[in-house]
């Protein structure tokens, strides 16, 4: 059968007001069930590689 999906993404960091973590703040979006994109000193990354890296960013958008 044919599968329908919606996603959703939420722009967190934006031009006037950047929203920087460390990798303990980074935030769990819908209890783990959707993710958080960063921008790290290591690249863009999500946010479950981040907390294995230890490094925190610029938390750019979560998608759901």
């Amino acid at each position: 059968g044919i599968y329908r999906t919606r996603t959703f993404l939420k722009r967190i960091s934006r031009p006037g007001l950047r929203i920087y973590t460390n990798y303990q703040g980074i935030p769990k979006v819908l209890g783990g069930m959707g993710i958080a994109i960063l921008s790290t000193s290591r690249g863009i990354m999500t946010d479950r590689e981040a907390r294995l890296n230890r490094i925190g960013g610029e938390v750019l958008c979560y998608i759901w």
